[in-house]
């Protein structure tokens, strides 16, 4: 536990810097820095602060004003994939798969409501009690989701989905029990054979992490058109790549940019694949038009809590499109646009893996016609 003497200084160089922030208006980080190395140096030997004690002043001050206060260790933390804060004095992290406590609490709910206006103004997104929700990207590519009091009944909420920046390999992902070495050679044939497939699962599952280590079998000399909701694919060694990101509305309501817009203008880019990070609404719709319109080799995900759960998801998803089709033309949209569905669940010691691969043979009446592929099921392949 900190000293008295640490935690006066601490506040009163706080004070001081607040004060000259708002005066000078915007400063970079390593502007900040300097200022805060001065007022360290300075303060730190009126309080009687050791080195030690400087060293960590200085950063946990640094981090309070440029990053993401006391939760930026966690973000440092390579075992930690999700941060999540249920008020002042609840922070829980995911590591490897499991949540726990993380052994941190902040003061107040007000220290928790700044730093979310910190983070959101990081993204330029406005967050208050007019507007109390934001989802938004971080810079590094994080996700964040924030609901304010009173929309939250027990203090501020802050979840943020850290980003990966390693993409795994198929022998990875095989190394790790994901999914087995069969499964990993299906499926690097099927990219190879242009075969569109859309991953399944749900949060957590892993979904995104194989779509990304399956769009990164795309051969080199194609050319690949991304969208997504929020940019989290890392598709390395491709030269002819398009990377589109929907756009929320600003303060005024305007300016909105959503992926059903982007798939249509995807269309229009030449692309050798499409590949959509997630469908969620009529955007699916698009999607699959474009599956059927000679751009093969496609790839999506979505939630779902099974593969044949997911064709039924995606019937309902793509009449959100709302331009009145009739279910046998999405269903048979469906059954001609699609070749696999691979589905992922979380387990209980939580690894991810592939536990179902199904083949999508046609559409016939109300029911899908699918051939089981692969099933794991209670530990058991059949």
């Amino acid at each position: 536990m900190a000293r008295p003497e640490y935690a006066e200084c601490l506040q009163e160089i706080e004070g001081a810097l607040s004060s000259r922030a708002a005066r000078e208006g915007e400063w970079s980080d390593s502007a900040v820095r300097q200022t805060l190395e001065a007022l360290v140096l300075d303060r730190g030997r009126a309080f009687g602060l050791g080195l030690e004690e400087k060293e960590a002043l200085l950063e946990q001050l640094f981090n309070r004003f440029r990053r993401l206060d006391r939760l930026q260790p966690l973000m440092e933390d390579e075992e930690v994939t999700d941060v999540l804060i249920n008020g002042c004095q609840q922070v829980y992290v995911e590591r490897k798969g499991r949540l726990m406590p993380a052994g941190i609490a902040f003061d107040d709910d007000r220290q928790v409501f700044q730093l979310i206006q910190r983070v959101c103004d990081q993204v330029n997104r406005q967050v208050n009690q007019a507007n109390p929700m934001v989802d938004a990207r971080l810079p590094d590519g994080s996700r964040i989701g924030a609901v304010l009091p009173p929309v939250a009944l027990d203090g501020p909420v802050l979840a943020i989905r850290k980003f990966a920046p390693k993409s795994f390999s198929l022998e990875e992902l095989t190394a790790q029990g994901s999914l087995t070495k069969d499964v990993a050679g299906e499926l690097a044939e099927a990219v190879r054979q242009r075969r569109s497939i859309f991953i399944s699962g749900g949060t957590g599952s892993g979904k995104t992490t194989l779509l990304n280590t399956l769009a990164n079998l795309v051969p080199a000399g194609e050319r690949i058109v991304t969208v997504e909701d929020a940019a989290e694919l890392k598709i390395g060694g491709q030269a002819n790549l398009v990377r589109l990101e929907a756009r929320p509305p600003n303060t005024e309501g305007q300016g909105e940019v959503t992926l059903r817009q982007l798939v249509r203008m995807a269309l229009r880019l030449r692309p050798d694949r499409i590949i959509v990070g997630e469908v969620r609404g009529g955007e699916a719709l698009d999607m699959l038009q474009a599956m059927n319109t000679g751009h093969r080799g496609a790839m999506s995900s979505g939630h779902a809590n099974s593969a044949a759960d997911m064709l039924e998801r995606l019937e309902t998803m793509a009449m959100m499109a709302g331009l009145g089709l009739p279910a046998d033309a999405i269903r048979r949209q469906i059954g001609a646009a699609l070749d696999l569905v691979v589905h992922l669940e979380r387990q209980a010691e939580g690894g991810r893996q592939v536990t179902e691969v199904i083949q999508v043979l046609n559409w016939l009446g109300a029911r899908p016609q699918i051939k089981r592929l692969y099933e794991r099921e209670k530990g058991k392949e059949l």
